[in-house]
């Protein structure tokens, strides 16, 4: 499969309570004057905020299916002021050789979000294709997966979309939350910081399996288990 050129755009958040400051209010004005000109600082903020609110339900939600107390035990890495967040405008043109094929070319390559959570909105065009066989959560020691997917260009229709990639702080530490290691039971990974992942992350290809980097080699296979 080909690739197929296509436009980013990529803000780096601090949280919501560094509003006051001056830089953020010019990143606002500068995002402003890139998408059109159109003045959207006051609807950018607006919708920065619903969505945090969204993904730190949707974390709470999470935790409680896996019977955690507190429920915020995982929100509360989003939601901290030092939270590391990016909010990324992707444009893929439609590509009009394609029209009467069976076949796409590659707009973005498969791979796994590193972040703790997603939340994408799109101008319900086609295009994200998933894949159910790849990533684990370390939080979760697995329990959860990261899914593995790409973006494919149409042939007809232009794609857009918005994702803003809720990260824990750089110094957080991450390990497999206490309450799901239950006795007898072993960490997957060995404890390493959001920053030492970013990192690792940066200097992997696309679609290498970044946590394998994180894994514990000398487990036997009962204690995988």
């Amino acid at each position: 499969m080909n690739s197929h050129r296509c436009l980013h755009l990529c803000i780096f958040l601090p949280h919501p309570h560094r509003l006051a400051y001056g830089w953020w209010r010019k990143l606002l004005s500068y995002a402003s004057c890139l998408v059109g000109g159109i003045r959207c600082s006051s609807a950018l903020k607006e919708y920065l905020a619903a969505v945090r609110k969204l993904a730190s339900k949707v974390l709470e939600l999470m935790a409680e299916g896996l019977d955690i107390v507190p429920r915020d035990v995982i929100s509360r890495l989003v939601m901290d002021e030092n939270s590391d967040g990016i909010f990324r405008l992707n444009h893929y043109p439609p590509c009009p050789v394609l029209r009467g094929y069976n076949y796409g070319l590659t707009g973005f390559g498969e791979h796994t979000d590193p972040q703790v959570i997603s939340v994408l909105r799109s101008n319900n065009s086609t295009g994200l294709q998933i894949s159910l066989k790849d990533g684990s959560w370390v939080l979760t020691n697995g329990r959860f997966r990261s899914v593995k997917h790409r973006v494919v260009a149409s042939g007809w229709e232009s794609r857009v979309s918005m994702i803003y990639f809720f990260g824990p702080p750089l110094a957080e530490k991450i390990a497999p939350l206490p309450q799901l290691m239950g006795e007898g039971k072993h960490s997957l990974y060995n404890e390493f910081t959001w920053d030492e992942y970013k990192k690792a992350a940066y200097k992997s290809r696309l679609a290498d399996n970044r946590l394998g980097l994180f894994a514990k080699r000398d487990l036997t296979d009962d204690q995988r288990l």
